[in-house]
């Protein structure tokens, strides 16, 4: 169904309908597609929900966590913020939740929201695209058509992300010959089209190599512009080098204030290298704590026990933190070993039905259902504890059952979701009902 403007559903409804859409003085929630920003309300400065389900904590039996306690409340939402928890009134003037479960609006921290697929006609990966440097050839070719629609294509997965209980996402974007600034400009226009529901981080990608396609001025302009991180790829099978690289992108990093995102997908000594390397960099510039990761890192799930730990512990102790596809075909990443060393772990759904990857749901739900299944964590305080891979980190309740989400102050970020507890959620990757960006009602299934 088409999206409405606040304008044209205030005048057709005068905003009595809150028991059947779930529209109140915030605004107006889209009807089964997400909300484009030019029509999006605006947050109001006051607004409530009533009827919503929030956990309050586990059921023990025999020390063991059986179920989670839920309730429901009143959330009155304020300036982009939760207000107030209050308790529930059946009969307040307020917008009906109707007992959804709310949790914190998913974060997909690794996608390529400038170069896709999506939006247009189908059209499957080709098998002749083997290596990362078969793709850059034909990223080459590609990259000119590609760009005539990429604005466009671009918001409609921000639509899909929406629609999926996603409000915020970290993008690569190409910054290389072919394509120039031209991509980081043409999606810069899609996120300025989306900024009332969406919100973004941008990493400058050389996607062709930092030197192996000469685009060291086309970064360095890149960093000078409004992006976030510095990325990088591969630096010893595409660069030729992992000091060379990692130095350059460094200390791009440290001039320009930005953090830095690094695609490695290779294994072995040179991606090992690569680790080691940039966390000793890491540590010898502090500035870059704790805005430091590696994406894929496909290497740390093929090292021996002892060397994974010894790794581990020098990623947490450095703060640079992995962004993990969770599952990258038959490769199985370490996550559990990662967390329990204190790693920030996060994911993102990556290419969603482009030239590099036919699939992609666009749910990092799904992300943390993948997780659950691959690692055994079927118990309900296990599931529970999988949700945070794609929250970014939030969970409603902590390890010992204590409510510690939503509180007054937190963004009111939000989604809901047809399920009864966050297990339950995780394990059947349940039906996002709608989503709030920062006040914002933007998506209503």
């Amino acid at each position: 169904m088409e999206s409405i403007s606040r304008k044209t559903f205030i005048k057709s409804s005068g905003l009595l309908l809150a028991g059947e859409i779930l529209v109140k003085k915030a605004g107006a929630f889209a009807s089964g597609a997400a909300q484009p920003a030019e029509t999006a309300s605006k947050p109001a400065k006051k607004w409530m929900l009533k009827n919503v389900r929030l956990e309050t904590g586990f059921v023990y039996e025999d020390g063991e966590v059986i179920a989670t306690e839920t309730g429901l409340f009143r959330v009155e939402i304020e300036g982009g913020k939760i207000k107030a928890v209050l308790p529930n009134d059946p009969k307040a003037d307020a917008t009906d939740a109707k007992g959804q479960l709310m949790l914190p609006a998913f974060r997909d921290m690794h996608i390529h929201l400038d170069k896709t697929y999506y939006g247009g006609p189908w059209k499957a990966r080709l098998a002749k695209n083997r290596s990362v440097k078969d793709m850059i050839a034909f990223e080459q070719k590609t990259l000119p058509e590609l760009l005539k629609m990429s604005t466009y294509r671009a918001e409609k997965i921000i639509e899909l992300l929406q629609s999926k209980g996603t409000n915020f996402a970290r993008s690569h974007v190409n910054i290389e010959p072919t394509s120039k600034l031209d991509s980081l400009k043409n999606l810069q226009k899609a996120i300025e089209n989306k900024k009332d529901s969406f919100g973004t981080e941008l990493v400058a990608f050389p996607q062709h190599g930092v030197f192996y396609s000469h685009s060291e001025q086309w970064m360095k302009e890149a960093a000078a512009m409004d992006i976030d991180f510095i990325g990088g790829l591969d630096p010893n099978a595409i660069d030729g080098s992992v000091e060379k690289q990692i130095d350059f992108i460094v200390q791009l990093a440290l001039d320009h204030g930005k953090g830095i995102d690094i695609h490695l997908h290779e294994g072995g000594e040179p991606g090992l290298k690569t680790v080691e390397y940039l966390t000793q960099k890491v540590i010898e510039n502090p500035a870059l704590a704790g805005k430091t990761f590696l994406s894929h890192c496909f290497v740390l799930a093929r090292l021996e026990k002892p060397k994974l730990e010894e790794v581990s512990e020098k990623l947490a102790h450095a703060r640079v933190g992995v962004i993990s596809t969770i599952p990258f075909g038959s490769t199985i990443m370490p996550i559990p070993t990662l967390y329990r060393h204190g790693v920030t772990v996060m994911t993102g759904n990556d290419s969603i039905v482009d030239h590099w990857n036919t699939f992609g749901s666009g749910s990092v739900l799904q992300k943390s259902n993948l997780m659950a299944q691959l690692y055994g964590q079927s118990t309900e305080l296990d599931l529970s504890r999988c949700l945070k891979l794609a929250t970014c980190g939030i969970l409603p309740l902590d390890e010992k059952g204590k409510q510690q989400w939503p509180k007054a102050g937190d963004e009111a970020s939000v989604v809901l979701v047809d399920a009864s507890c966050s297990a339950e959620a995780v394990a059947r990757i349940s039906p996002v009902k709608a989503l709030v960006h920062r006040g914002n009602p933007v998506y209503r299934n």
